[in-house]
């Protein structure tokens, strides 16, 4: 079944900040954690400029195919869960 899925539109590219190390000594899960946290919130950000508003849009399918548009490996079912989380927050 094929999907029709609207293009991410060209967006200008800001000057990002310089990277920092991660803090050492904490559990592997936090570090899983964190970078989980990063990755839905890219997700959700390229949903929203695509146009998916509301969480009920944002199927795991649609979250997965934006994540190879923008080049993320595609997400799990959990990291899915927390993007809509954020869409959902964003639109109280």
């Amino acid at each position: 079944m094929a999907l029709a899925v609207t293009p991410l539109p060209d967006l200008p590219s800001f000057p990002t900040l310089p990277k920092k190390r991660m803090p050492a000594g904490r559990p592997r899960e936090w570090y899983e954690t964190h970078n989980r946290r990063l990755k839905a919130m890219r997700l959700a950000i390229a949903l929203l400029n695509s146009g998916v508003y509301r969480a009920e849009q944002a199927t795991d399918t649609r979250i997965r195919t934006t994540a190879t548009q923008i080049g993320v490996h595609p997400p799990s079912e959990t990291t899915c869960r927390m993007v809509r989380s954020f869409i959902r927050y964003d639109n109280r």
